[in-house]
């Protein structure tokens, strides 16, 4: 027969196992809308406007971007992984439901289309984004972001019609080890001049 101890012990560790399942089949607690739309006016609005429409070049569009994506960029600010002293600043006032709840209400959104500027660079842009260049083994964009720039959710950002400038400057901080936060962008950023990064940028602001 078993011992008292070892029926004992049996018991725990079924209703442990209980436990823990029941913790794993609750349901994800879906994002509050309402409550993202509070944290964009209060936190957010200076940079990325109200809704997080086309503000400043400077600063990213975040319509329509995925909330998963968001969510990690958000966290990177916050533990510094990803360097950006106002964008650590305002992530250190958000817990991980903010965090949700904000992504959500930008994700909700629908953004406006953008264009490319620089009729000069198209040809060199669209080339890279769905191509790469082969001789210094760069991918194509493409291949991770979608033809149409849609990105993939919850693996890479949604890019068309977001800022030139802003995309400009990322993968230029890729390529200069300021922006870390990405091995794979680092990677590909590091074998492109300035002009094949101008160029690329300014067709992703046109992807639709």
């Amino acid at each position: 027969m078993k011992s008292v101890a070892s029926v004992f012990a049996s018991l725990v560790l079924v209703a442990s196992a209980s436990l823990a399942f029941a913790e794993e089949a609750k349901p994800a607690v879906k994002p509050d809308l309402a409550k993202g739309q509070a944290t964009s006016t209060n936190v957010c609005a200076a940079c990325h406007t109200n809704d997080g429409s086309r503000g400043s070049p400077a600063n990213p569009i975040l319509q329509g971007q995925h909330p998963e994506y968001l969510v990690k960029q958000l966290s990177e600010f916050k533990s510094g992984q990803r360097a950006n002293p106002i964008m650590a600043g305002m992530a250190a006032t958000l817990n991980d439901a903010d965090m949700k709840n904000v992504a959500a209400f930008y994700a909700s959104k629908t953004a406006k289309p953008g264009f490319a500027k620089n009729k000069d660079l198209v040809a060199l842009g669209e080339k890279i984004y769905r191509g790469g260049i082969a001789d210094r083994s760069i991918p194509a964009c493409a291949g991770c972001h979608s033809p149409d720039g849609a990105g993939i959710p919850a693996q890479y950002p949604r890019l068309g019609g977001q800022h030139a400038d802003y995309t400009e400057a990322q993968l230029v901080a890729f390529r200069g080890g300021v922006r870390k936060n990405s091995i794979p962008m680092t990677g590909v950023a590091a074998k492109m001049n300035d002009r094949e990064i101008k160029a690329v940028a300014d067709y992703i602001a046109g992807l639709h």
